[in-house]
């Protein structure tokens, strides 16, 4: 077995961001739709999207045992999106994130990776609550969250952010 690989469900297998992911990285980061619902974190090359994972993801595994994990198919191993864990500044839980290549979005590839996630954060680091933060116009997101039970809890900015979000939550203890 992959030393990297962190999850795996029925169609899916979610590994460990490495430098090696950078193409992917720069594509993925690149999309139009990250940089309208996510933001734009100015990777413009692979060395930027390798420096990117580096100070991020990697960096955030590391650190904290959790982080954002490549999802790739697991019947023909192309990489197909981002689904994981993120301790941000300004947000006291951890935050559930996910982001997907347009290409396979609507094909419950992003449901199926952050319930696996979701069952990481319960089962192995026994977190007791998560969040996840939302563009207000990215609506299918927002839908999702709502299909893993998240509730909407109000509207913030992040630090050192300008643009509004919208909070969402689910407690992990019964």
């Amino acid at each position: 077995m992959d030393k990297n690989l962190v999850l795996q469900t029925e169609r899916l297998l979610l590994y460990e961001l490495t430098p090696e992911a950078a193409p992917f990285a720069l594509e993925l980061l690149n999309d139009p739709s990250f940089i309208q619902n996510i933001g734009d974190r100015g990777v413009r090359s692979l060395d930027d999207a390798a420096q990117y994972l580096l100070r991020g993801p990697i960096q955030s595994q590391l650190k904290n045992g959790f982080s954002m994990y490549r999802v790739e198919i697991r019947e023909t191993g192309e990489s197909i999106g981002m689904s994981g864990l993120v301790k941000r500044e300004g947000l006291e839980e951890v935050d559930l994130g996910f982001a997907f290549l347009p290409r396979f979005w609507s094909m419950g590839y992003a449901l199926e990776s952050a319930r696996a996630v979701l069952g990481l954060a319960k089962n192995n680091l026994s977190l007791e609550k998560l969040v996840a933060i939302i563009s207000p116009s990215n609506l299918p997101s927002i839908h999702l969250l709502e299909k893993l039970g998240f509730q909407y809890e109000k509207d913030l900015t992040l630090p050192r952010e300008n643009k509004p979000l919208k909070l969402f939550s689910l407690s992990l203890v019964p």
